[in-house]
């Protein structure tokens, strides 16, 4: 392609009344899009090729070069690429793996992974694809209407963590007002309510989880959340703003408007999945990250209504660009056309799980978001939960703790009524009997950042057996 990678023009905004960004590009033919994604695919994948070991050696290892990428089928040829190749590669060709395809000099950036789990991963952006990152998440959030008018009050970490960054820029390059207030310092919940207090942000961005605490901690100290005046909150790193019941509970708490939004870090821009201003699931914006829905085990691409495992394409990044890059979560994807006009496919569930995170109790297939929808549909339910799977005389066990809100404690008879009909709808909707304990109130520790809610003793069972 001539054009590519895109040169935007950093001065451009839509006119204040406008619902689209590009218009044209957003309510495109499907099938003229298509032909454009191809050209972007092939222009990418040049680009790798001359410029990057890694991809050079994967693909002849398949017996493929980018000049064999004549139609989206022969693309789907291309093997995917795993989070662990990336690791491996960076190990072996360290710090920034044989991928990065632009000068050292050249990149402005260097975000990573944490290393909880192992060897942390870096993530080299370029100068150039730093300009772009900003310009497709203004795009996306004006798309979810936040307009040059708004300030967004950002409670997430500004650390390795890519998420807060990659917003803050989006939301400089439209024109809003930015606080990056931050969080994960002790005590910084109740100072961010002073500020949110004093300057009346019109917008929230973190995860589910933190707008949940900030909203519950906000009514300890006598504040009803709605009385913060944000009119629109959106959300990443978790599946949680995709679940209805929790989108539910984070608009009924602050009387604004909750949108999902989120991918990967490693495919930063990665605002391309997010919803729109009608909230009817996660567009995927497939001129900026091509986006596949592929069966966990077959590897094949999923027909629409079917589930499957989204695998990324970068079309616009120069810099350690991911070509076919394996997510490991779980969506539904469909193409029926969304109010907003756009023609984009969503996933109208969201992210609602991952292949890894799927845990098998007694022969069932048990997802966490389908506890947690159960948990936040449910009257007298508190924020906070966990979900601990162990084994008993090699019968696994799902136990299910989730804290109680004080009216439902203060009724007669309220507990044992809430324990019962919460194991009912769990049984009813996971088709696995759970052991359901209330606990009061603040028991369970909250999370400012990712909340990790399943335990899984399992293992410890298996140690103690096989001694």
């Amino acid at each position: 392609m001539s054009d590519w990678p895109p040169d935007y023009d950093d001065r451009y905004l839509p006119s204040r009344g406008s619902r689209y960004w590009f218009r044209e590009r957003e309510c495109q033919d499907p099938e003229a899009r298509e032909r454009d994604v191809l050209g972007k695919i092939q222009a990418t994948m040049a680009w790798a090729w001359e410029r990057a070991p890694f991809y050079r050696k994967k693909w002849r290892a398949a017996g493929l070069e980018p000049g064999d990428i004549k139609s989206l089928d022969d693309f789907r040829k291309v093997p995917v690429v795993t989070k662990g190749e990336l690791r491996e590669d960076q190990t072996a060709h360290p710090p920034l793996g044989s991928y990065l395809c632009v000068p050292r000099e050249d990149v402005v950036r260097i975000h990573g992974t944490s290393g909880t789990t192992g060897k942390p991963t870096a993530f080299a952006i370029g100068r150039a694809d730093w300009r772009r990152i900003a310009n497709a998440h203004a795009r996306v959030m004006w798309g979810f209407g936040l307009r040059p008018s708004d300030t967004v009050f950002f409670g997430s970490f500004f650390s390795l963590y890519l998420g807060g960054w990659g917003a803050l820029a989006g939301v400089e390059r439209l024109g809003a007002t930015a606080f990056p207030f931050g969080a994960g310092v002790p005590g910084q919940t109740l100072m961010a309510l002073r500020w949110l207090t004093e300057i009346r942000p019109s917008a929230f961005y973190g995860t589910p989880s933190y707008g949940l605490y900030v909203a519950d901690k906000a009514r300890q100290e006598g504040i009803d959340p709605k009385e913060l005046g944000l009119r629109l909150l959106f959300f990443s790193g978790e599946p949680g703003a995709g679940i209805p019941s929790t989108k539910r509970r984070i608009e009924e708490a602050y009387g604004g408007v909750c949108v999902d939004t989120g991918s990967m870090a490693e495919m930063t821009p990665w605002m391309s999945n997010a919803e729109c201003e009608f909230r009817t699931g996660m567009h995927l914006w497939q001129d900026i990250v091509y986006t596949e829905l592929i069966h966990p085990q077959e590897k094949t691409l999923v027909g629409y209504g079917a589930e499957g495992v989204p695998v990324y394409t970068h079309l616009e990044r120069t810099s350690q660009p991911m070509i076919r890059l394996w997510s490991g979560d779980l969506a539904t994807w469909t193409d029926d056309r969304c109010p907003c006009g756009r023609t984009y496919p969503r996933l109208p569930r969201g992210i609602y799980g991952r292949v890894d995170d799927m845990f098998i109790v007694r022969g069932e297939n048990v997802y966490p978001s389908a506890i947690e929808e159960v948990l936040r549909a449910t009257d007298g339910v508190g924020e906070e939960y966990r979900i601990i799977v162990s084994r008993q005389d090699t019968m696994d066990e799902l136990v299910v703790q989730a804290e109680f809100r004080p009216e439902a404690g203060a009724r007669p008879g309220g507990l044992e009524a809430l324990r019962a009909a919460l194991a009912l709808r769990l049984r009813a909707v996971i088709g696995v009997r759970a052991t359901v304990q209330l606990v009061p109130p603040g028991q369970l520790e909250r999370t400012e950042f990712k909340a990790r809610r399943v335990i899984d003793n399992r293992d410890l069972f298996r140690e103690l057996t096989t001694r």
